[in-house]
């Protein structure tokens, strides 16, 4: 065995298949850090959150700075070798198409059983560890945020917190009317919500920055 094969990890055929090369990097990576696009019938770039649309897939790492760049210098045409345009704003779509993914799996997972609302119950899940994802209202009171903010702080393990949705969103995807707590708890349902809330991370940030400058 030479030095080379010897230092190399080992991968099971499953992890290799779940490989895709970035095209700013050219960096081998785990398909869940990378968003694909395709190639759509009138030759522009298409973001492929769900990695279902048919054709070649181009891989790009899953944030801001790499969406940007690949669209700025042409590596959807390079990797495609064929003409593609990209849009400028080619991130903010990501992002936006993103955030909806967000907001639609808010009522997927009301109706599996695995999301809590109103402060009393969510803060109860946060103690008792099951919460993956706290979704505070962005437009809720600042002092019951705060509070439960506290409480996630606190919370073993850490959950990952979301204040992009107003109460209106909220209630509308919740079927409530005025939803301002409320959170995924920990499982499979949860598995895609995080999936989804990390991959948008990397071209918005998931909290108001006034929220940080809060008490």
């Amino acid at each position: 065995m030479t030095a080379d094969v010897a230092s190399k990890p080992h991968r099971t055929l499953a992890q290799a298949a779940r490989e895709r090369r970035d095209i700013v990097t050219g960096e081998v990576m785990d398909e869940d850090r990378l968003i694909r696009f395709v190639a759509g019938p009138d030759g522009t770039v298409v973001p492929d959150l769900a990695r279902k649309l048919p054709g070649r897939g181009l891989w790009v790492a899953a944030d801001r700075a790499s969406v940007e760049t690949a669209a700025r210098k042409g590596l959807f045409s390079r990797a495609a070798k064929a003409r593609l345009a990209a849009a400028p704003n080619l991130a903010d779509q990501v992002a936006d198409l993103l955030q909806r993914r967000l907001l639609a799996g808010l009522g997927l997972a009301r109706k599996s059983g695995d999301l809590v609302m109103g402060f009393e119950k969510v803060a109860a899940a946060l103690r008792g560890g099951k919460v993956a994802v706290l979704v505070e209202a962005l437009d809720g009171a600042a002092d019951g945020r705060g509070k439960m903010l506290g409480v996630a702080a606190r919370a073993q393990p850490p959950p990952i917190v979301i204040g992009l949705f107003t109460t209106g969103e909220l209630g509308l995807a919740l079927g409530g009317e005025n939803v301002v707590h409320s959170a995924c708890l920990a499982g499979r349902t949860s598995d895609r919500w995080t999936f989804d809330a990390r991959r948008l991370s990397g071209f918005r940030p998931l909290l108001p920055e006034s929220w940080r400058e809060e008490p």
